[in-house]
């Protein structure tokens, strides 16, 4: 058979996975299912927020198709076992695009960012029906991430702080408990509060704790290994070194690496 044309035609891809799936098309891509899938799909997930993070727009153009082959292997795997179809993804999307977007679809209107959510959240509530509004939120998410999520989402029916400081001052006070929690399990459970507060700082400062965490990781690599570079220049090894002079090669570091 004769290799795919028309490489820039979504209708291209859905057929070469179709191929890659038939008995005689690839063993691996045959074998695979739902679940064996699952950690090809999420690597591909951070693989997108990484190129995303580093601000590589060549490389995110090459990732969000990465992420676009899962979704239609996904739909392929689907359709074999008499899921769903394809289709039954494009539509439900496309329903739910439109249904949720009524000042631009329908008669609704909404002039700022606020209105949207306001009215987003109203027809996702009616979609739930009597089941809770956080039950929408995967807990399959990063912690993090998740934190994050279901914080907005009682935020968009007003509980929340006022203000900034509020927050602030509920830091405060979550530290103090960590600062006075007596055994093991109360310092876990009081960590967790303060971790949850500091979700809803960067919340309300606009600032997403993952990714945040992920660039202070970030950081933290490049400057260790300059750390390591510098004693390998100097002849001396890292392990070796006293704490003030491991503090001291940290500052160094941090004038080197400044991101």
């Amino acid at each position: 058979m004769s290799n795919p044309k028309n490489l820039d035609r979504f209708r291209t891809l859905v057929n070469i996975i179709a191929r890659l799936r038939r008995p005689n098309g690839c063993p691996w891509d045959r074998e695979q299912t739902h679940a064996s899938l699952r950690e090809n799909l999420l690597e591909e997930c951070y693989e997108v927020l990484e190129a995303i993070d580093r601000e590589d727009w060549a490389a995110l153009s090459s990732e969000l198709g990465d992420l676009l082959l899962q979704i239609v292997l996904h739909a392929r795997i689907a359709s074999e076992a008499g899921e769903f179809e394809l289709a039954d993804v494009l539509t439900q999307i496309n329903s739910k695009l439109i249904s949720r977007h009524p000042h631009v679809f329908g008669s609704v209107k909404a002039e700022t960012v606020e209105e949207v959510l306001h009215n987003w959240e109203a027809l996702k509530q009616a979609e739930r029906g009597e089941a809770s509004m956080l039950s929408g939120v995967s807990r399959m998410m990063p912690a993090l991430a998740y934190s994050k999520a279901i914080q907005h989402r009682v935020a968009q029916v007003g509980f929340d702080w006022k203000d900034a400081a509020g927050v602030m001052e509920k830091l405060c006070e979550e530290v103090k408990e960590l600062e006075l929690a007596e055994n093991r399990e109360q310092k876990a459970e009081e960590f967790g509060d303060v971790l949850f507060t500091l979700v809803n700082v960067g919340r309300r400062m606009g600032i997403d704790s993952e990714a945040a965490l992920r660039e202070a990781n970030e950081r933290f690599r490049r400057r260790f290994a300059c750390m390591e570079d510098l004693c390998r220049q100097r002849g001396v090894l890292f392990a070796n070194l006293s704490f003030e002079e491991q503090n001291a090669l940290w500052e160094e570091a941090k004038n080197a690496v400044k991101k």
